[in-house]
């Protein structure tokens, strides 16, 4: 039984777009008020709560992208309301257990995590445990909160999500702010106002997932049999996650133990401001996975095919043009944003290296999407194991001895690998439809960054490269910025001809 009438991709996407730009806004506006009230010690230490997000999320064995994509087949028609009740509830029930097992094993190795792997020089000891035990607090409701956010987006009730997200986005934020001026500049106090909003977010994701979906005969029930349906897919999932997590994190948690407490915050730093790009990328994915894995569960091919198209185009255009912005002029956002010219000369060039990154692997992530639409994640997870076996060493010796910069090249060089083997791998898309190379590699994605590449290599190679007059920066940045975007349309055919008298995503999905 599917839900009537759907979300159209169009208002998602459109919504992603809004609610993620904000939120992205309420994370990186106040990071310099964070380090002035704080240290950049103490912001390390917030840049590897992000860290323990990511790798102790594995612990939910693959089911919130499992219950997203079941509760796409479900607006497809895939599952009965009863039968998606009982799935919902038996991973609530799951996720119960493990959310109470992080916060009490983060508890427990606190002190030792502290004295004994983080390397502070400006805080003590004790207040980097008691930091720790609060983080293992937050971190167990983000684990809960994923659940019902998934359920959500999978839902297709994306505006829903994005107006519930940026209001609580705004509140942790803005309020951590007001808690370093007014009550205490303490990182234990921004972790404890990190742990109220979190509180209350759960609360409200959880209410609104289930007032989402159609009343159904009965209530849901913990159900083995709704878990045995799901658990290849899941198995595969969780893979993917674990070996996608050694290619993304291991980076930082090899920096959080060799390197100086200091070095992680100037490292956060640079990644919270690529963060820039999952602004780009996340609306887009969260907007076509679902719509990907409905139209496949109705068979709908040419339908999937436009779609998944016009979105690998969409991500050229959008996050390549960033992309390509910050890796010649990082040092000069930095300082724009900041003010601070130590900062920027510190973080300016880590940034234009990891946004290298992110240019050279944005090839394969529609693609991948796909991948795990059909069910199929295995692709990503042999390519990921490669990749892997092939880098980690590297990494290992070049952290501790060529520090920041030498551990950002290594992710190029690993970005670098995982293209090159997606595209070796390419003609496994001709498995599930019938869509050319040359649609999709040449014409949708390496047009319109090549342009936009050399037009910003030319401005940099005039203009001067100063940090000395932030305004005058500003204003040229802005200027290059609507040149390459101008540049990035123009090339983009499947763009430019969604635009019928109207602005462009507005008639974008058709």
């Amino acid at each position: 039984m599917s839900i009537n009438p759907p979300m159209t991709l169009k208002r998602n996407l459109i919504a992603n777009y809004i609610g993620q730009g904000w939120v992205a806004l309420m994370g990186l506006a106040f990071i310099p008020q964070y380090i002035k009230y704080l240290g950049i010690e103490a912001y390390g230490l917030i840049g590897l709560f992000a860290v323990l997000q990511a790798w102790l999320g594995l612990l939910d064995m693959g089911m919130t992208p499992t219950l997203g994509r079941e509760m796409a087949r479900f607006t497809g028609g895939g599952h009965s309301n009863e039968s998606i009740r009982d799935l919902l509830r038996s991973i609530e029930m799951i996720a119960l257990g493990i959310a109470l097992l992080i916060a009490g094993s983060i508890a427990i190795g606190a002190h030792w995590i502290a004295s004994s792997w983080l390397k502070a020089e400006a805080i003590p000891v004790d207040v980097v445990a008691q930091a720790f035990t609060i983080m293992g607090f937050v971190t167990a409701l983000r684990f809960a909160e994923g659940i019902y956010r998934s359920a959500i987006i999978g839902l297709q009730r994306q505006v829903l999500f994005n107006v519930v997200n940026s209001i609580m986005a705004t509140l942790r934020g803005l309020g951590s702010v007001g808690i370093l001026i007014w009550v205490s500049p303490t990182i234990k106090a921004f972790f404890l106002w990190q742990a109220v909003v979190s509180v209350v977010t759960l609360m409200i994701l959880a209410i609104t997932t289930y007032s989402s979906l159609p009343r159904g005969v009965r209530r849901g029930h913990f159900s083995i049999d709704s878990l045995q349906s799901v658990w290849r897919f899941a198995g595969g999932m969780v893979t993917g996650t674990l070996t996608g997590l050694l290619l993304s994190a291991t980076d930082k948690i090899l920096i959080s133990r060799y390197l100086p407490l200091s070095d992680l915050g100037y490292y956060s730093l640079a990644n919270t401001v690529i963060g820039i790009l999952g602004v780009m990328l996340g609306p887009v994915n969260q907007a076509v996975f679902p719509r990907f894995a409905e139209l496949i569960a109705k068979n709908k091919k040419s339908e999937l095919e436009l779609i998944f198209l016009k979105s690998s185009q969409m991500v050229s255009v959008f996050l390549g043009t960033i992309a390509i912005i910050l890796i010649f002029q990082g040092k000069n956002i930095i300082f724009i944003w900041s003010g601070d010219e130590k900062l920027a000369s510190m973080t300016g060039l880590i940034v234009s290296i990891l946004a290298s990154g992110i240019l050279i692997s944005s090839p394969t992530w529609m693609l991948y999407q796909l991948q795990i639409a059909y069910g199929k994640p295995s692709i990503g997870v042999y390519i990921n194991i490669a990749n892997i076996i092939f880098t980690l060493p590297i990494l290992l010796v070049v952290t501790s001895n060529f520090g920041l910069i030498g551990t950002a090249l290594v992710t190029v060089l690993s970005s670098l690998i995982s293209l090159v083997l997606h595209i070796f791998l390419s003609l496994t898309l001709n498995k599930y439809f019938k869509v050319s190379f040359y649609d999709w590699g040449l014409k949708s994605i390496v047009k319109p960054i090549l342009l936009v590449f050399l037009l910003n290599l030319v401005c940099f190679l005039i203009w001067p490269n100063s940090i000395s007059n932030k305004y005058i920066n500003l204003m040229s940045i802005l200027f290059l910025s609507f040149a390459s975007f101008w540049v990035s349309f123009a090339s983009a055919k499947l763009l430019r001809d969604s635009i019928v008298n109207h602005f462009m995503i507005l008639k974008f999905f058709r």
